[in-house]
């Protein structure tokens, strides 16, 4: 299955996975979903695999910038699904997605548990 790494290209997190990824030969392709946007099948796909509390970035300043009145509506997966449809920016990066396991967030060592012995 082909990866793909689903941030937005200046976001510091996503940068480091990209580098990654390519520094150890994993094939990737790259989508930017504030310019190619999200639909509601790939984002409900990963909440069946993902918690929506993982999902969404609550210490992120998109999350911050929310009104009181909309962060208190996020209370569970159908919630959580129309506010990332949304605002993109509010879901935790970089998502990979065809790797295994659907990844998010990065880490060096989380990366490197996750492709273990896998070909590029």
């Amino acid at each position: 299955m082909k990866k793909t790494l689903y941030g937005i290209p200046n976001c510091d997190t996503v940068k480091k996975a990209r580098t990654w990824l390519a520094d150890n030969g994993q094939e990737f392709e790259f989508h930017d979903f504030k310019k190619q946007g999200l639909d509601r099948a790939t984002v409900a796909h990963w909440l069946e695999q993902i918690d929506w509390e993982t999902l969404v970035n609550r210490k992120g300043t998109t999350w911050r910038k929310l009104s009181d009145d909309r962060r208190a509506q996020v209370v569970d997966k159908a919630s959580a699904l129309d506010l990332m449809l949304e605002n993109p920016s509010v879901i935790k990066r970089p998502v990979l997605e065809g790797a295994g396991k659907l990844s998010v967030g990065f880490s060096a060592e989380q990366y490197e548990n996750l492709f273990g012995d896998w070909p590029a």
